[in-house]
């Protein structure tokens, strides 16, 4: 895709790179929010939420069919792949492993902190959450009622069920299924395209996001949680920029500052839209572009946006849980500790890719007995919090699958290597460009 667009006086009018219309958005988020808290201007903050919400809503529209169609496509890809059930085995492996790692951070950091002392808040400052998540609403809500509730209601996880169960059956059916495929395929394409365009609304959506967090909470209210939410920040960085480089370096042994200059656009989309499913064909695009081969990566990053979260799953929750726990003056022991762990890893699949993670919060306090009305507590930050923990979702969403290629040794180094020798711009946020290219005026 050209650099450049051309005027009807036939000056060539620069494109602005899509990273520097995403950090745009973040200033003149910051300044709008602060200006209309600052000066109590209501419609300018009831603006910016609309705003915001809008591009939210926006991405939504689009995950119930995107998530069926992505994982039944991704499945019957397999058949495509050699040794795929080691693939898928190893696949799931790593998202354990890098899991357990996160959640460990999680909680170190949190025993080391304190971040529910010295905040001034009070059990009278929980709220109960409308809808709670326990481990018996998690394994009975896997299998959907009916074939609809789960698209009109966006239940995630009977979704990423009941595709599986249709792309389980596709491979059985063999030659037979082919025009269901190609169909599938073809619906699938048409969603990602829809989607493509949505997100080159992301700097727009940002500023209404941003912007909003700013005039409704203010720094006052985040100056509450201050270590708290600096604990969740610095757990997601720890593992964002030490452990998953580590993990390049001497188990896939490339290079990690290729592999963030490949993923950065997936990265800065998960940071502004808060969405991992929504972020999904930018991380497949990214995961393909660092040499992952495609009909793997098909597999493996619609696999991973609906069940690897290693900041909504197990950083954040680590810390909700000892944040909670002081809050209302609760003990936790060795035991607590290692049933995070383990919700962190098993029930990450009820986090589901969407912005938020009360599901996954409430599933880890019901596990350990911690009263439910600390959701409310950290309801109000949660947003803020949101941003980052989404971008270390979808980082190690692109990291697991180029671990596995170059385990394997089906990854495309030289593609790998390659990826960052153009600019990062919004021809490659934007993914391929047969998919959204715009050309230039002649």
């Amino acid at each position: 895709m050209s650099a450049t667009t051309v005027s009807a006086s036939g000056n060539r009018i620069p494109k602005i790179p899509f990273w520097a219309q995403i950090v745009a958005g973040l200033v003149l988020g910051v300044l709008l929010g602060w200006f209309a808290r600052s000066q109590d201007v209501a419609w300018l903050k009831d603006t910016l939420d609309q705003v915001g919400s809008i591009f939210v809503q926006l991405l939504k529209l689009a995950v119930a069919p995107l998530v069926f169609f992505a994982i039944l496509v991704s499945i019957t890809n397999l058949r495509k792949v050699n040794n795929a059930a080691r693939l898928a085995t190893r696949t799931l492996l790593w998202f354990m492993i890098t899991s357990l790692i996160a959640v460990a951070i999680g909680l170190a950091i949190g025993l080391v902190t304190n971040p529910g002392a010295g905040t001034g808040l009070t059990p009278k400052d929980g709220q109960k959450p409308e809808h709670a998540g326990s481990w018996i609403d998690f394994l009975t809500g896997i299998v959907p009622t009916d074939v609809i509730t789960p698209f009109t209601e966006l239940n995630v996880l009977q979704i990423v069920f009941m595709a599986a169960v249709a792309g389980v059956a596709a491979l059985g059916l063999g030659d037979r299924a082919k025009p269901i495929l190609a169909l599938s395929e073809s619906v699938l394409e048409l969603l990602q395209k829809a989607l493509w365009w949505v997100i080159r609304l992301a700097p727009i959506g940002t500023v209404g996001l941003i912007g909003f967090a700013i005039a409704d909470y203010g720094w006052d209210l985040i100056g509450k949680y201050a270590t708290f939410t600096a604990d969740v920040y610095i757990g997601c960085a720890l593992v964002l920029f030490g452990v998953y480089p580590l993990l390049l370096a001497t188990v896939a042994k490339v290079s990690p500052v290729q592999f963030f200059k490949g993923a950065w656009p997936a990265i800065q989309l998960a940071f502004v839209s808060r969405s991992s499913v929504g972020t999904m064909p930018v991380t497949q695009k990214v995961t393909e572009r660092l040499g992952v081969p495609k009909d793997y990566a098909s597999f493996a990053v619609p696999f991973g946006a609906t069940t690897k979260m290693d900041g909504c799953a197990a950083i954040y929750p680590a810390l909700a849980a000892i944040f909670i726990a002081q809050i209302f003056d609760v003990q936790l022991g060795i035991k607590e500790y290692v049933l995070i762990a383990f919700v962190s890893v098993v029930g990450s699949a009820a986090t589901a890719g969407l912005t938020g993670a009360t599901v996954m919060l409430t599933l880890t306090l019901s596990t350990l007995g911690l009263p439910l009305e600390g959701v409310g507590l950290l309801m109000a930050i949660d947003p803020v919090l949101d941003m980052m923990r989404t971008a270390t979702n979808v980082a190690g969403q692109a990291l697991v699958p180029v671990l596995v290629a170059a385990r394997e040794n089906i990854l495309d180094r030289d593609a790998y290597n390659a990826a960052t020798s153009s600019p990062i711009d919004g021809a490659e946020v934007q993914g391929a460009e047969r998919e959204v290219a715009v050309p230039a005026a002649a």
